[in-house]
């Protein structure tokens, strides 16, 4: 059995693209493997939050993971900053970690990019995310496409670490889904999907009405070649549109090129929106009865109990083994 970890932040409600690209492999995992799922919090406040609005979004998504299909029995399921470890572990793992590797970071680059001044914290928050995975001595990490740099870090500091005060962390693995793993925004593509872009047209929010959802796919950006095919380079819209239905319904690219050979896009993104609107529509259901329930409160204190315990295991190991305080 492994460990897996995987964290996702309270910015806003998840789209589409973290549910296919991340959640739903969470789900999979969880059947044969020790599972960590975590809503980051203190990732968050890297930038400006409204107090408010960042306490719903943290309780709005714990009851997305579950609702997505978490079972708190197989899975601990836990808010970040109710395991203090997590931000105690990150001030040793900066020590190992390195100006010009945290310079290098894309995510950095572009929340920085044309501003004046930002959050110190929005340099160094990668260390809080190398501590996040560590603490657990986690074996795997499931992520999308656009957290393969911030693992690879990951590792790079857990071996510097090791190398110089003993196997104190596991090295983990990092696990992308070959289909699905970077869902694009539908109105353009050569972007990721994000609950941040300014056109609310190019996400699906996973909290989104049917008749939006209809509307939003159909006036995806495609092209004007009405040929249904999987390249990326050349017909990105459809490429993604075609991933979206893939991972909906299970079926092969190669299966629904074929499908849909000589029958247009109309017939295509109907297909698409009725596919994900049988896929949210359970989710939906599921979350709104725990939105405000007892249960989600119980869940989470029980998740951070067993969290705390796991966590301040291997932050006492790191402290030690660097030789602070007495013992």
């Amino acid at each position: 059995m492994q460990t897996i970890f995987s964290g996702i932040q309270p910015s806003g409600t998840l789209t589409l693209g973290n549910y296919l690209g991340a959640m739903q492999q969470f789900v999979q995992l969880q059947d044969e493997n020790n599972c960590y799922f975590c809503v980051v919090d203190q990732h968050a406040i890297t930038v400006p939050q409204d107090p408010k609005e960042l306490r719903h979004n943290i309780r709005s998504l714990a009851a997305l993971y579950l609702a997505s299909g978490i079972d708190p029995e197989k899975s601990t399921l836990f808010i970040q900053s109710e395991v203090a470890a997590h931000a105690s572990l990150a001030w040793l793992i900066q020590t190992s970690t390195y100006v010009g590797e945290l310079e290098r970071m894309t995510q950095y680059k572009d929340k920085s990019a044309g501003k004046e001044s930002v959050s110190s914290a929005l340099f160094t928050y990668p260390a809080l995310m190398v501590a996040d995975i560590l603490l657990y001595q986690t074996d795997l990490v499931p992520v999308g496409e656009d957290q393969k740099q911030h693992l690879e870090l990951t590792r790079d500091v857990a071996q510097r670490f090791n190398n110089r005060f003993g196997d104190v962390f596991t090295v983990p693995e990092i696990r992308i889904p070959k289909v699905g793993a970077r869902i694009m925004s539908l109105q353009d593509p050569t972007k990721k999907m994000s609950k941040s872009d300014t056109n609310e047209r190019g996400f699906i929010s996973l909290l989104d009405e049917p008749k939006k959802i209809e509307k939003k796919i159909k006036s995806a950006v495609t092209d004007s070649e009405g040929i249904v095919k999987y390249d990326v380079k050349n017909k990105p819209g459809v490429s993604n549109l075609l991933s979206i239905l893939s991972v909906c319904t299970g079926e092969t690219l190669e299966a629904l090129e074929q499908k849909y050979e000589g029958q247009g896009y109309g017939v295509f993104k109907s297909d698409v929106a009725t596919a994900v609107i049988d896929l949210l529509t359970p989710i939906q259901e599921r979350y709104h009865e725990l939105i405000n329930s007892s249960k989600l409160d119980e869940i989470l204190d029980q998740g951070a109990v067993k969290a705390t315990e796991v966590a301040n295991q291997t932050y006492l190991h790191a402290k030690n083994a660097m030789g602070l305080g007495r013992k």
